[in-house]
């Protein structure tokens, strides 16, 4: 049996820990990397280069993404196409990701080289953050062709079910930078510099990483040759209707960016921002688990969906929206208890401390219901229903946390801002529960239309 097979008829609950664990994993060791980045960064190079990173790291993700819109669209056409038993058309849509990523990744960084200062100065880069950023901007984004190739390249993977190779071309990255980090910074004396080289050599060994994968493990049944390679555009229309659920989340999270990292500059000054870059990091630390289900829920619903094994698919929803909160309200607990160690570790700047403390507490309040959110968007995807992700992706930043991020500042000052993320998860989490549910009830009545219709035909 196929490893992709076994997604149609492994247990749930053994396929969800098989796909979500390592997704964890690999996660779990990007954020220790961010944290322990940005901790080098703020400990050895200074509060103002924390600020730096945070101007950055959006626009590096918004470039990348392009990699990621590809690799998520793309697989969830391979996951339905496997689910099918129609491999031909799995290889096709590889070959397209591919010729799409290397195209689309180069010229938008040659862009990005070309309006490097009009867009640190959109995303907020204003004062002594400024010249911290070209700095740090100026390095990272050599390497970011390589991260969009890895970021393509794991969603394939997992889609393949391969979790534990998807895990390890997450890993590998992070722990080439958590090794060169100290190296560049402290014992080589570069600075902000050195956490830029050490980032863009990390995004490459990344890409080495996955290309090994696919074309000298021969673990892979994705296979290439120039015929897949030459675009075919139903395939490329399908690839980025479904891709742009993903891209457009990037983009409004570089929109929110930009009106985040303005407002938080207006209310708090360079601190309030850098205090923002450490919520940041532990936003993608704390919730490693419920990411790493969602991630795993993705290739189990799509390819159970193609095989319309719709029992399956109402399973893994509902055990991985229970699992997943269960997880994320121990998550908050711990970060409710913890809030003033957490600053402290960063920064021994007072200053940065006593802003960050509340802004951590108040940020996290709704940590329990994030995975209403994540997997309400994600199974849309999952299935192929582009405008749903689309607009069910979009709620939280685009449809909620923006305007109130323009609203409450100006009533109750920089505290408003941080309150702005729990109001948005209730409201954008609310939503998407209420559409994920009317689909389990279509799902419901789908299967006993059909469980009707088969002795008829008999």
């Amino acid at each position: 049996m196929e490893k992709s097979e076994q997604l149609g008829k492994a247990p749930i609950g053994q396929l969800l820990s098989q796909q979500a664990i390592p997704a964890s994993i690999g996660i779990l060791v990007m954020s220790i990397y961010g944290i322990v980045d940005t901790i080098f960064v703020g400990n050895f190079v200074g509060p103002i280069a924390i600020g730096a990173i945070t101007v950055v790291l959006p626009i590096t993700f918004l470039i990348s993404s392009v990699g990621m819109a590809i690799g998520i669209g793309g697989s969830s056409i391979v996951s339905r196409a496997l689910g099918r038993g129609d491999r031909q058309r799995a290889l096709e849509t590889f070959g397209n990701q591919v010729a799409l990523t290397i195209v689309i990744a180069v010229s938008v960084v040659a862009l990005g080289v070309l309006l490097q200062n009009p867009i640190l100065k959109l995303f907020g880069g204003k004062g002594e953050t400024l010249a911290a950023a070209q700095e740090y901007f100026g390095i990272v984004l050599l390497g970011i062709p390589c991260l969009a190739w890895a970021m393509m390249s794991n969603t394939v993977i997992r889609a393949e079910g391969q979790p534990r190779i998807a895990m390890m071309s997450m890993m590998v990255p992070a722990l080439v930078n958590l090794i060169l980090d100290p190296i560049f910074i402290i014992w080589l004396d570069m600075g902000l510099a050195g956490a830029g080289w050490a980032t863009t050599i990390a995004y490459c060994f990344a890409a080495i990483f996955t290309s090994w994968y696919f074309f000298v493990s021969g673990r892979s049944t994705m296979k290439i040759n120039w015929g897949y390679l030459r675009l075919k555009w139903s395939l490329v229309r399908e690839i980025f209707s479904l891709g742009s659920v993903t891209l457009a989340r990037q983009g409004v999270i570089a929109v929110l960016s930009i009106v985040l990292n303005n407002t938080l500059f207006a209310y708090g000054g360079a601190l309030a921002m850098s205090a923002y870059g450490i919520i940041q990091r532990m936003m993608m630390f704390t919730n490693f688990p419920v990411l790493g289900i969602t991630q795993g829920f993705l290739p189990i619903a799509g390819y159970n969906y193609g095989a319309r094994l719709w029992d399956r698919v109402r399973q893994i929803i509902r055990l991985s929206l229970v699992s997943g909160t269960i997880i994320a309200s121990l998550t908050f607990a711990a970060i409710m208890i913890f809030t003033p160690s957490i600053a402290r570790l960063f920064t021994n700047d007072q200053g940065l401390i006593d802003i960050t403390v509340p802004a951590i507490r108040a940020s996290f309040l709704a940590t329990p219901l994030i995975l209403f959110q994540l997997i309400g968007s994600a199974y849309f995807q999952a299935i192929g229903k582009a405008m749903p992700a689309l607009l069910l992706t979009l709620t939280k930043q685009g449809f909620c946390l923006i305007p109130l991020l323009l609203i409450l500042p100006p009533i109750i000052g920089l505290k408003g801002i941080f309150y702005a993320f729990p109001i948005a998860d209730v409201i954008s989490a609310s939503i998407c529960f209420f559409f994920l549910w009317k689909q389990m009830q279509k799902m419901s009545q789908r299967e006993k239309k059909e469980a009707l219709e088969v002795p008829a035909e008999k």
